[in-house]
């Protein structure tokens, strides 16, 4: 049997409580599918990768916070050279009592090329 996805990485989402997830809070859960996006026009940092969350009722994105500074670089040259179809971004754990910073946690998988 052949696997369909390939665990990559877990992280928390950086910059939380700077971006807006206050805006779709109440609609993030464990198991959410989120969108990484290259933002290279990201002058804090050369290799941000924004996390994103696609309201589908609202036809709207949202920026909820990046990828961590110390771990982006693999992903960001990805999505640079055209693989934005590989990724699978997942939130694994999420907990409003935490420091923003560490609220929730994401999980990359690759997933197999079709």
């Amino acid at each position: 049997m052949e696997t369909k996805k390939k665990f990559f990485m877990d992280c928390h989402l950086a910059g939380r409580k700077y971006h807006d997830a206050d805006e779709v809070w109440d609609q993030l859960r464990m198991g959410t599918e989120l969108q990484l996006v290259r933002d290279l026009d990201n002058r804090y940092d050369p290799n941000a990768v924004a996390v994103v969350y696609r309201d589908v009722e609202r036809n709207e994105d949202f920026c909820i916070g990046y990828l961590p500074r110390a771990e982006n670089e693999t992903v960001a040259n990805m999505l640079e050279m055209g693989w934005t179809d590989v990724f699978e971004c997942r939130i694994c754990k999420i907990n409003a009592e935490a420091h923003p910073e560490a609220q929730i946690q994401l999980s990359i998988k690759i997933k197999r090329r079709q």
